[in-house]
């Protein structure tokens, strides 16, 4: 959850514009379409996918598209055929209809268990007293909403599965009134979708870590299910910068866990923070590629050779950003880091809270927001944009190299009526067929007469 730092004083009162579907009518449908058959074996005809650009001189044009047949086997594509190919008799096939496939989405930063999603509208409160009010406001909420928790995140998870992603990192609250028990309902609900969806859980200490004395209950909550230890504004928010990062740090690497760190904090405190998180997990090779900083918008500060190294800093560390892409006076260095050789995921953090009700739950919209940012227009730019919903990943390199689908990859994948992944960004074409592991998690393939 992003506090009023980084929300008025960062972005403004802007928001992407989305409205939330009620709890019957998204789960319903979820459910209505999902036919989930883990490990099942079966061809998949007629699946368009991108194999190369067209060229006008030095320019891309287009993107070359081609039928093929796909064998998938216990979740993976164990083959790519030709559409022709002879299949099997008595092997069960599902016909495609010619639709697009591209990677599925990760959802990278969501909060899947204090959310009013699939209940009655319900707005926010007037904020009073910044972030101590918020903190003060979740004391009493929290409790009243815990006996929902599942079927809400539940409906939360039906939403995304709708919109593409078949993967969450979600941030679990861990504090004095609630303890662990948010982490074990989130953890609860998610394993009941094993066979549809794929998740992390963030132990996130969202009223302070070493201010409160949590310590310890933060080392529960990554007992009970939490795969990273998260932390908050180690400045602003938790008292002192470097008790702050290193008992969060300490708790990881004591329990074997993962990082993921909100850090709203703007300029140099910020900017403080990252540096010393990047030297500790620089000195502990275990936790290359294993920690992030969501939010970082204390990057939007650096001017660009700050952020060139920084971003040199991060990628030799294995930090990544999960950057929630926000708009307002300043931008996120995002190219730069990228450029850098930086993971940048995304998510869409609130869908419908206490915090914030203008949520999509559709990390595809960051991506186009992502091309309006940076004036990313072209064809192999917007195309190239989906790295940032699917974490890294694109059909084809800017050389027009064929990168996915390889053989042995996870068929984890999303399936839209596109002539390419530049055209479904820009228009956020409708997602039709979802799959996870090779299980329909939402949608339905064409029928074929």
């Amino acid at each position: 959850m992003t506090p009023d730092l980084s929300r008025r004083a960062l972005l403004g009162a802007g928001g992407l514009a989305a409205g939330a579907l009620g709890l019957t009518a998204a789960s319903g449908q979820a459910r209505a379409a999902a036919k989930p058959v883990a490990g099942a074996v079966y061809y998949l005809r007629n699946v368009r996918l991108e194999t190369g650009f067209e060229r006008d001189g030095d320019d891309i044009a287009a993107t070359r598209t081609e039928l093929r047949t796909l064998k998938i086997d216990k979740g993976t594509i164990a083959a790519i055929l030709p559409v022709s190919a002879a299949i099997p008799p008595g092997a069960t096939v599902h016909d495609a209809g010619g639709l697009l496939m591209l990677p599925s989405f990760r959802d990278m930063h969501i909060h899947l268990d204090k959310t009013f999603y699939g209940g009655p509208w319900r707005a926010p409160r007037k904020r009073k007293g910044g972030i101590a009010g918020q903190i003060q406001l979740e004391h009493k909420l929290l409790p009243e909403m815990l006996p929902t928790l599942e079927p809400r995140a539940e409906a939360l998870v039906a939403l995304l599965q709708g919109n593409g992603t078949t993967f969450a990192r979600s941030q679990c609250n861990v504090d004095k009134v609630i303890g662990t028990k948010h982490v074990e309902k989130l953890k609860a609900a998610l394993e009941r979708h094993n066979a549809d969806f794929g998740h992390e859980i963030v132990a996130f200490p969202q009223h302070g870590l070493v201010s409160i004395g949590l310590e310890e209950t933060m080392r529960q909550a990554i007992r009970a299910g939490a795969t990273h230890v998260g932390g908050i504004d180690p400045t602003a928010v938790d008292g002192g910068m470097k008790k702050s990062v290193d008992t969060m740090m300490q708790i990881a690497l004591d329990e074997k866990a993962g990082v993921d760190i909100h850090i709203h904090e703007p300029g140099e405190s910020g900017v403080a923070a990252i540096n010393r998180i990047t030297d500790i997990t620089a000195k502990n090779p275990v936790l290359k590629d294993r920690v992030t900083i969501s939010h970082a918008f204390s990057l939007m500060s650096l001017d660009k050779p700050a952020a060139a190294d920084m971003a040199a800093r991060l990628s030799a560390a294995g930090v990544s950003i999960a950057s929630t892409v926000p708009f307002g006076g300043r931008v996120m260095p995002i190219p730069t880091l990228q450029a850098g050789g930086v993971k940048v995921f995304t998510g869409t953090d609130s869908v419908v809270d206490h915090w914030s009700v203008f949520g999509s739950g559709d990390v595809l919209e960051k991506a186009k927001l992502a091309c309006q940012l940076y004036g990313w227009s072209d064809e192999l730019a917007i195309g190239q944009a989906l790295k940032i919903p699917t974490g890294g990943i694109t059909p084809l390199s800017p050389s027009g190299e064929q990168l996915w689908p390889k053989a042995g990859d996870a068929a984890d994948c999303v399936f839209v009526a596109a002539a390419s992944s530049a055209e479904a960004v820009a228009r956020l074409t409708p997602r039709q067929v979802v799959l996870h592991r090779g299980v329909v998690a939402a949608g339905a393939f064409p029928k074929r007469t």
